[in-house]
This record gives structure tokens, C-alpha cells and sequence, in this order.
């Protein structure tokens, strides 16, 4: 299986592709898109590991951790009736512990956790 860098936790077989097209048409930040007969992924790092691709894939060629990263603290942020989406003392399992970790070991990557 197929990954980029590991700035988040979203995998990629192209081979189980079918060239659907839905992968790029549910996510909310261009992270795929339609080259020829199958999606590749074009802006890895905008992967806010929301889940929709993966949830709607019908081959299962997509994979995320979708309880972990940006997607999650946004969730949890409005759930709470914040404005800033963070994963720090009011949050603090074992999925905000593994994204900060993600966060603090990507040099230069932006996080909504930490």
C-alpha cells in the first residue's frame, strides 16, 4: 500500500482503485483527484483525517484513522462550543497523545493539535 510522507495516517492502494471518482468529490481538501482510469492523491498534506473518502470508497482502496487529527479536534471543538480547535488539557487520549507526537516530529507540517 502506498503512502506519502507520514504526516497523517491516510493510505492509498491505487491498484484496488475502480475510478469512481467519489474520493475526490467527498473530500473537503482536494486530496485526490481523477488522472485517467484511477485517483491519485494530489495534496496529501491537506488530509485532515475526516474519513469521508475512506467511509465511501467502494473498493477499499482508502484507509485513514479518522479519530485522530484536525477533523477530530474541529469536531470536538464545536461539540464544546469552542472557537479554537485544540487537543490540549480538556482532551488528552490516547488519539491527541498520537497526534501531537505526529505533530511535534513533522518539522514545518500545520497541526491543529498540540
Amino acid at each position: 500500500m502506498a503512502t506519502e510522507s507520514r504526516l497523517n495516517t491516510l493510505e492509498y492502494d491505487q491498484t484496488l482503485c475502480s475510478g469512481c471518482g467519489t474520493c475526490s468529490a467527498v473530500c473537503p481538501h482536494g486530496v485526490f483527484a481523477l488522472a485517467g482510469d484511477r485517483a491519485k492523491i494530489v495534496n496529501y498534506e491537506a488530509c485532515m483525517e475526516c474519513g469521508a473518502c475512506q467511509v465511501n470508497c467502494p473498493t477499499g482502496a482508502i484507509k485513514v484513522d479518522s479519530g485522530v487529527g484536525c477533523a477530530t479536534a474541529y469536531i470536538w471543538a464545536a461539540l464544546r462550543g469552542k472557537k479554537v480547535a485544540t487537543c490540549g488539557s480538556d482532551r488528552n487520549d490516547d488519539s491527541c497523545e498520537a497526534d501531537r507526537e505526529r505533530c511535534d516530529s513533522d518539522e514545518g507540517s500545520s497541526c491543529c493539535c498540540g
